[in-house]
């Protein structure tokens, strides 16, 4: 086994680095967009309760469907390739996100609104100097559980040829060769586990600040 590793390696080096960087590039464009529609939605809910019993009741639904569901649903309107797995990615994404960004803006404590604001500032300064930065380790929490959902389900965007480590397992499950299983496997599971470490280093440091 471990001999078949290696030569893999030393055969196809390149090969592999371009499934990381499929893999990476298709994960973190997938984090970004649900970034982008998650905090400004999640602000939005805290500020409005019927808006945020709405978007309990889609990220709980969300989380229902499985990530190969998605991308099956999602092949009859917009084919395969890597358009089809993007949407199925920031899909699993935005939950987490969602959910995390409310808990964050709800656990400021009230009374330290209401001095800020007594003290004369803007709802725009209260935004930015109080509510998000005390809201910010569970926003990073939110964006960490994201993140590993992501890499982890990237594996599945091989089914539709948007590539990434994916090639290596079914190929490894097709040709019953474990060298690859386990290459491909190991790789996904060592990009999650260090997505992890940095975001729970991210999260002690921003604490620690806060303190």
């Amino acid at each position: 086994m471990l001999n078949d590793i290696v030569a893999y390696f030393a055969d196809n080096g390149n090969t592999y680095l371009g499934y990381v960087w499929q893999h990476i590039s298709l994960s973190f464009e997938a984090l970004l967009i649900a970034l982008i529609i998650a905090l400004p939605l999640g602000y939005f809910s805290y500020e409005k309760p019927f808006v945020r019993q709405l978007s309990t009741l889609l990220t709980q639904g969300l989380r229902v469907i499985p990530s190969l569901g998605i991308l099956f649903i999602l092949i009859p309107f917009i084919g395969v390739g890597r358009l089809p797995a993007l949407i199925a990615l920031v899909i699993l994404g935005i939950p987490p996100i969602l959910l995390n960004t409310i808990v964050g803006f709800a656990s400021v404590s009230e009374n330290l609104l209401e001095t800020a604001l007594g003290l004369g500032m803007t709802r725009l300064q209260l935004l930015t100097k109080v509510q998000f930065p005390l809201a910010l380790p569970h926003i990073l929490n939110g964006i960490k559980l994201a993140l590993v959902e992501i890499i982890a389900s990237a594996t599945l965007a091989t089914y539709i040829g948007a590539g990434g480590l994916g090639t290596l397992i079914f190929t490894g499950l097709g040709l019953y060769r474990y060298d690859l299983l386990l290459i491909g496997g190991g790789s996904v599971a060592i990009l999650s586990f260090l997505s992890m470490i940095i975001f729970d280093l991210s999260i002690k440091g921003v604490e620690h600040y806060e303190k």
